[in-house]
């Protein structure tokens, strides 16, 4: 899928034109076929025509963008089983824990959602002074309904790891409000299987 997604954003800032832009899930429309027709006269008489199928096939496979699709599709594509090559794992506390990388999350949202939105609601630090709590706030939009989810991610302020506990905290709620609506949700059970 990274390899999928990578390859769908080059091939659509490479075949893009102003008036007609090439979506990342654009590239999986069907192939184009031409149905075999009585050759025309003049070559410019079958370049004319071959032009005018290519302009009425690239009307009908244009996919819509998220907005213009009901939330239920969107959180269909969501809810897919996300290809283990993208599932990261790390050690916690002794234990075995699969994650997507924040990073990751984010364009498959930008794929299968792209009038997603994300906020941080609130940053808290504990009364102890050890830990820092950040509430993620994400928003889906389709042509039926907007909808949200927000969820909480909690860094310790001594983890000398990469990165600050502030970024830690908020790309772990991100991932777990994702997560709420489908997106990866399995790994969050795959023990229980």
């Amino acid at each position: 899928m990274a390899g999928f997604v990578m390859r769908s954003l080059r091939n659509s800032l490479r075949s893009s034109s102003p008036s007609k832009p090439i979506l990342p899930f654009q590239l999986g429309a069907r192939p184009r076929t031409f149905a075999a027709k009585p050759s025309p006269s003049s070559s410019r008489d079958r370049d004319a025509e071959t032009e005018r199928a290519e302009e009425q096939h690239d009307d009908a496979a244009v996919p819509t963008s998220g907005i213009s699709r009901p939330l239920s599709e969107i959180l269909k594509e969501l809810n897919k089983r996300v290809p283990d090559s993208l599932v990261r794992t790390r050690l916690e506390d002794g234990l075995s824990i699969k994650y997507i990388p924040w990073h990751i999350v984010n364009r498959i949202m930008n794929l299968h959602a792209p009038e997603w939105s994300g906020e941080v609601r609130s940053i808290s630090y504990s009364a102890d002074g050890k830990t820092v709590s950040v509430v993620y706030r994400v928003t889906l939009y389709g042509t039926d309904a907007e909808m949200y989810r927000e969820s909480t991610g909690t860094a310790s302020l001594d983890d000398a790891g990469y990165g600050d506990p502030v970024q830690k905290a908020e790309a772990m709620a991100f991932r777990r409000a994702c997560a709420r609506f489908g997106l990866g949700l399995h790994l969050y059970h795959e023990d229980m299987l």
